[in-house]
């Protein structure tokens, strides 16, 4: 398949597309070009429809990847700023990004969202459907909005989109880092190492293709002993478990 990554040159663009290469053709839209060879390049901003619709031209399925800076997710306090940049790219962006792929008839897609939408203040986050959208900060809050979006557009034209809620996405060496604090630790966090990231973005673009009108959200930790969070949906229907504790420590 041909899939378009939108903001693939940014960090989980440029971990996961190695990983994505051997499965998928793919393209990039971003304001600077990946990383890694092989891959389409288009110029161009999520908040642009002449660029979206360049960037979604003969495409089979879309990943957005595209992520705003985060605020304190723990605090209500936001500038301006903080306000104007969330909003345009993660709500804005987001909108004018499924408007053109409707308009375009690509119907399938995979929205990066947060485990930021929650507050993260929950020792035990049970599903996706039971845990409110409920952080305090402006890019959780707006995070939260673009999963309203998404299901907006899978009920309104019949799109199929995979929300997936990611926390502490890694690099390799980030991730090996992130497991050595200790989990009672105030500081701690479900890192997600690349691999399991890629092997998370490869099943939800196998599972969108093929269906319509439906908007599924999905939980993706690397908490693979589910001691916080509880990763069964994502385990039942796209078959990902996090896998990267299992591999050779260097």
């Amino acid at each position: 398949m041909k899939i378009l990554l939108v903001g693939g040159a940014g960090n989980v663009g440029t971990w996961t597309a190695p990983y994505l290469q051997p499965h998928h053709e793919l393209r990039v839209l971003d304001l600077r070009p990946p990383r890694a060879e092989g891959i389409e390049y288009v110029e161009g901003s999520i908040t642009d429809p002449e660029a979206l619709k360049r960037a979604l031209d003969g495409v089979d399925v879309f990943v957005n990847m595209v992520m705003q800076n985060p605020t304190d997710p723990h605090s209500n306090r936001a500038t301006i700023d903080d306000i104007t940049r969330n909003y345009q790219v993660n709500t804005l962006g987001l909108h004018l990004l499924l408007q053109t792929a409707h308009e375009m008839g690509v119907v399938s897609g995979v929205y990066t969202s947060t485990f930021t939408v929650h507050a993260r203040n929950r020792k035990w986050y049970a599903g996706e459907e039971e845990v409110p959208l409920d952080n305090p900060g402006v890019y959780g809050l707006t995070k939260g909005l673009g999963e309203r979006i998404c299901r907006y557009f899978c009920r309104e034209f019949g799109m199929s989109i995979a929300a997936l809620r990611i926390t502490g996405p890694r690099d390799r060496a980030g991730w090996v880092e992130g497991r050595k604090i200790p989990v009672e630790d105030p500081g701690h966090l479900w890192v997600t190492d690349e691999s399991d990231l890629a092997s998370a973005y490869l099943a939800a673009v196998d599972f969108v293709r093929g269906r319509t009108s439906r908007f599924d959200a999905f939980f993706i930790a690397g908490d693979e002993t589910g001691q916080e969070v509880h990763l069964a949906k994502a385990n039942q229907m796209l078959g990902w478990a996090p896998k990267a504790h299992l591999l050779p420590s260097d």
